[in-house]
C-alpha cells in the first residue's frame, strides 16, 4: 500500500525533543574453542546538532585482552578489542542514551538541481576539493549498475531539485520493493536485491545509494537504530527491534539529508544514528578475525525505548 502524500516530509518523530534508550547485544556460541579473535565495532552513536549523546558504553564477555576506541575516517567512533584467553562465548553489550533535537524539514524544492550538483563534483584539474565527493563512486557493496542508473532517472527530470528527486526516487522504492527478512543475505549481489525488490533495510539502503550514485550524486549509508514503538499515521515503522539502516544525501545548500527508504520517511527523533559510511562494509556493527570457533551461532537483541 502506497504512503500518503505528505508522509516523507513528516519524518518518525516528534515535534519535542526525544530521549531514547538503546540497549544492544550480541551474542556468539562457537562449536570450537577459538583461540585468538581480533574485533572491530561500531557501536557508539555519533553526535551531530541533531543528536546529542549523554551516555554510551561498551561490555565486553570475556573481558579483552587489549582494547582501544578512536575515530575513524568517516567520522564515526571505532572500537578495536583483542582477545588473547581461549573462549567458547562472546557477549558484547552497547548501551547509550541521546537526545534527538527536531527539526523543520529541508525546502526540498530549494536545493540545488540534480545535475548541476554532479557536474560539479566531476573531476576536473585543479579543482578545490569537495569531501562529498568520496561518496559519489562505487563501493564494495554497491557497485555502479546501469539498471539502477535508468530506474532512477523517473525521478530526476533534467533540472528538478536534488532533494525533491531523492524524495521521489524515495517514495518509488517503498513502493516497488517488498521488506521481507531472510529474502537475502548481505552477501546478495546488488543486482540480484533489484531484480527480486525484496529485502531488509540494507538492502533498501543499498538500492537507494546505487541509484542516486549511478547518477552521479553523492550518498552515505548510516547505520543506526529505529525506536521500537515509533508510530506513523497508526503504522509501526519497519526494522524496528534491530539495527536499521537509511541513506544520507548531499544536497547543497541544506547539506546532509538523511532519508529512510525502507519506511518513506525523512529521519527524524525516532531514529538513533550510530555510523556513517560507503555502504554497510564500512560500519558493521561487529566484524572480527578468529583463530578456530568452527561454526557459530549468532544472536542479536536491539532494545529502543523513550525516556
Amino acid at each position: 500500500m502506497g504512503p500518503s502524500p505528505d508522509r516523507s516530509l513528516a519524518g518518525a518523530g516528534t515535534d519535542a525533543v526525544r530521549e531514547l534508550a538503546v540497549t544492544h547485544d550480541t551474542t556468539t556460541v562457537y562449536n570450537a574453542r577459538v583461540a585468538i579473535a581480533c574485533h572491530v565495532a561500531h557501536l557508539t552513536p555519533r553526535g551531530s546538532a541533531r543528536q546529542e549523546v549523554s551516555e554510551s558504553s561498551l561490555v565486553i564477555e570475556p573481558a579483552p585482552s587489549q582494547q582501544s576506541s578512536a575515530v575513524d575516517a568517516f567520522g564515526n567512533v571505532r572500537h578495536c578489542f583483542a582477545l588473547y584467553a581461549p573462549h567458547e562465548r562472546l557477549f558484547v553489550r552497547a548501551t547509550c542514551r541521546v537526545r534527538l533535537h527536531p527539526a523543520p524539514p529541508p525546502d526540498a524544492a530549494a536545493t540545488m538541481p540534480w545535475d548541476e550538483v554532479a557536474a560539479r563534483l566531476r573531476y576536473r584539474a585543479a579543482a578545490a576539493f569537495e569531501p562529498a565527493t568520496e561518496f559519489v563512486y562505487a563501493s564494495p557493496f554497491v557497485p555502479m549498475l546501469a539498471e539502477l542508473r535508468a530506474y532512477a532517472l523517473a525521478a530526476f527530470a533534467s533540472g528538478r531539485p536534488l532533494l525533491d528527486g531523492a524524495i521521489a526516487l524515495m517514495r518509488r522504492m517503498h513502493a516497488d520493493f517488498r521488506y521481507e527478512s531472510g529474502a537475502t543475505r548481505i552477501s546478495t549481489p546488488l543486482a540480484e536485491v533489484y531484480a527480486q525488490r525484496r529485502g531488509v533495510c540494507q538492502d533498501y539502503a543499498h538500492v537507494m545509494i546505487g541509484c542516486l550514485r549511478a547518477l552521479g550524486l553523492p550518498a552515505r549509508y548510516v547505520s543506526g537504530y529505529l525506536l521500537s514503538d515509533a508510530p506513523t499515521e497508526g503504522e509501526r515503522l519497519l526494522g524496528a527491534d534491530a539495527s536499521h539502516a537509511w541513506v544520507s544525501v548531499w544536497c547543497p545548500p541544506a547539506g546532509w539529508v538523511d532519508l529512510d527508504p525502507t519506511n518513506d520517511v525523512l529521519v527524524d527523533t525516532g531514529h538513533v544514528t550510530l555510523a556513517a559510511g560507503r555502504d554497510y562494509g564500512d560500519v558493521m556493527p561487529l566484524r572480527g578475525v578468529i583463530q578456530g570457533g568452527g561454526e557459530h551461532t549468532l544472536s542479536v537483541a536491539v532494545s529502543v525505548a523513550a525516556r
